[in-house]
C-alpha cells in the first residue's frame, strides 16, 4: 500500500474546502490566496479538536470553528457590487453578467469602499445605505464613462 503524504490531507481538509468554497462566491479576490486558507483552515480545526478534547460538544467546537473560519468575511464587498448590479442595473446589465462585472468593478471602487469601517455586520449598520448609494453613483458614473 502507497504512503500517503500528510500534507495533501491537511490541504484537503473540510476546514480549508468550506472556506475556498466561501470565497470563490463571496471574495473571490482572496479565493488564491493558500497561505490565508491554510491558516484560517487550521486554526478553525485546531479549536474545534481543542473544544471536543476538553469535553465540549460537536455543535459548540462547530459553532466555534466556524467564528474561526469566517472572521472579517461576512461582509463582502464583492457580493454587495453584485447585488447593487442585480437591484440597481438591470436595465443596463444582465444579471447573467453581473458576477464578471462586479470583478471588474471592484478594484475600481477600492476608494470607495476605504471610506467606511468594513465589518463583519457592517451591512446591518446605518452606514450600509450610505455606501450603497454611493457605490450605486459610482458605478453609474462608469457605466456612463464607458465601462462596461
Amino acid at each position: 500500500m502507497k504512503a500517503t503524504n500528510k500534507s495533501t490531507a491537511v490541504e484537503l481538509s473540510w476546514f480549508r474546502l468550506s472556506l475556498l468554497s466561501y470565497l470563490r462566491e463571496s471574495h473571490p479576490d482572496k479565493a488564491a490566496d493558500r497561505q490565508f486558507i491554510a491558516s484560517r483552515g487550521d486554526a478553525a480545526a485546531q479549536v474545534y479538536s481543542d473544544i471536543i478534547k476538553s469535553g465540549g460538544s460537536h455543535d459548540e467546537a462547530g459553532e466555534v470553528a466556524s467564528q474561526t473560519l469566517y472572521a472579517g468575511l461576512h461582509f463582502s464587498p464583492y457580493r454587495t457590487l453584485v447585488r447593487i448590479l442585480w437591484d440597481e442595473f438591470t436595465d443596463e446589465i444582465d444579471p447573467a453578467l453581473a458576477e464578471g462585472m462586479a470583478m471588474e468593478l471592484q478594484p475600481r471602487l477600492t476608494g470607495v469602499f476605504e471610506k467606511y469601517t468594513l465589518s463583519d455586520d457592517f451591512a446591518d449598520s446605518q452606514e450600509y445605505s450610505l455606501l450603497y448609494t454611493e457605490l450605486t453613483g459610482a458605478i453609474q458614473t462608469l457605466l456612463e464613462d464607458g465601462i462596461q
